[in-house]
């Protein structure tokens, strides 16, 4: 089967929340925020699809650029009937080509229904200033954050 890759600065919302919601990509992003989403959109750099010949969308690649050092891709998103048939791979190759392939790609897949887990290690301070790291394993289990972190409030006297 062949798909129709092309920039779509334009995708609705809509199709976009679609799109999220058949590849389970939807469990992770707020689909249900519609100005989130079209903030995302409009915010992007680079969006690029892959569609079916009668135009079902069937994949989406969102990226953020500088289009000279780095490329964030955000979002990878492909319909799960449509999946292991390249498109990803091929959204991902035609991402990074457009931002430029000098850029460096980043982009951090979470699979879904998985915990994480993180190597972290303690810093112990010398009196040199350096950090030490200490061999220290923890567990994090990676959830949704349900209530936005505020930073806190720096006291403004010396």
């Amino acid at each position: 089967m062949s798909f129709v890759y092309a920039t779509e600065p334009g995708l609705t919302p809509h199709e976009f929340i679609d799109i999220l919601r058949r590849s389970t990509l939807a469990e992770r992003r707020p689909v249900n925020e519609p100005a989130t989403i079209a903030g995302m959109l409009t915010h992007a750099d680079i969006i690029l699809t892959a569609r079916a010949q009668s135009g079902l969308l069937v994949g989406v690649s969102r990226a953020i650029t500088d289009y000279h050092y780095c490329t964030y891709l955000s979002d990878l998103a492909v319909d799960y009937d449509y999946q292991r048939q390249g498109i990803g791979q091929e959204l991902i190759r035609l991402t990074h080509e457009t931002a430029g392939l000098g850029t460096r790609l980043i982009y951090f897949p979470l699979p879904p229904h998985r915990t994480i887990t993180l190597t972290s290690a303690c810093a112990d301070t010398t009196r040199a200033g350096q950090s030490i790291l200490s061999g220290m394993l923890h567990r994090l289990t990676v959830r949704p954050l349900t209530t936005p972190y505020a930073l806190p409030k720096l006291n403004s006297s010396p």
